[in-house]
């Protein structure tokens, strides 16, 4: 008899975050799932870790017939303990992480805790596929887009991933057309910060800012999404720009001046 596929499932928006709920629903009946989420809500956390304090852990009755634990860090402390305390004996399948309430495209990426979840169990060699639905609103409305969040799951969990461990799945809001394969578009936040003062007299700033699209490629997530598709980008961790090595082994010559001859 075949086993059940082992689905780990994560985001950064907290345990009780309706997009995590409607993950939970889109892929249930494909495999054994257990949520690993963390206790309050994590956006913008990246690929950070928790180093100066305890982590904390416990059970929670949140899903029907789906174990669930909270955890008191960040999304990729979630991963580290759900595999190597939880799950320490058993490797899951794969890893979701979602559904984020908001885009993650493009450079997104780079901030988001969802991805780096995601990405932390693709380290682990984990296939892992991030969600994110271009809703900011608690009130998002999940359901038109929990169909293609299942047939991509049903999908990789047949087909494997090869040349990448990591897609970056993005979700246009209202009617879907279908889904695009993309790249990263080039693009940026312009920011700002808003000053106020506390009660106490004290300054504060609060971060803000404008999503700038510096890309007009037809094969960029960003305009895929402006089309109503859902946009795939296979993703990576490794952050190295190969194209510029060549021209940067002047840079290894300079250090010859300081090299003491013997």
């Amino acid at each position: 008899m075949k086993q059940r596929p082992l689905i780990l499932v994560t985001n950064d928006d907290g345990m009780t975050a309706p997009g995590l709920r409607a993950l939970v629903e889109s892929v249930k009946g494909i495999g054994e799932i257990i949520v690993v989420a963390p206790d309050t809500p994590q956006s913008g956390k990246g690929h950070a870790i928790t180093i100066n304090e305890p982590l904390r852990m416990h059970q929670v009755n949140v899903f029907d017939n789906v174990m669930a634990y909270e955890c008191s860090g960040t999304p990729v402390d979630c991963v580290k303990l759900a595999k190597n305390v939880l799950l320490k004996n058993r490797t899951p399948d794969i890893c979701l992480s979602g559904i984020n309430h908001g885009s993650n495209a493009s450079i997104n990426i780079i901030y988001s805790g969802t991805l780096s979840a995601a990405m932390e169990a693709s380290l682990e060699g984990i296939d892992s596929i991030g969600f994110s639905l271009l809703d900011y609103s608690f009130s998002a409305d999940f359901g038109p887009c929990q169909p293609f969040v299942k047939d991509i799951v049903e999908h990789v969990l047949a087909n494997k991933l090869t040349d990448t461990k990591l897609l970056n799945v993005n979700i246009p809001v209202g009617m879907i057309k279908g889904i695009k394969i993309c790249r990263q578009a080039e693009a940026r936040w312009v920011e700002e910060f808003q000053q106020g003062e506390d009660p106490r007299g004290e300054k504060y700033y609060w971060l803000t800012g404008r999503f700038e699209n510096l890309d007009g490629g037809q094969d960029a997530d960003v305009v895929a999404l402006e089309q109503g598709y859902i946009s795939v980008v296979p993703s990576m961790h490794d952050l190295t720009h190969y194209s510029a090595i060549d021209s940067l082994q002047s840079l290894a010559q300079i250090s010859l001046k300081s090299v003491p001859e013997v």
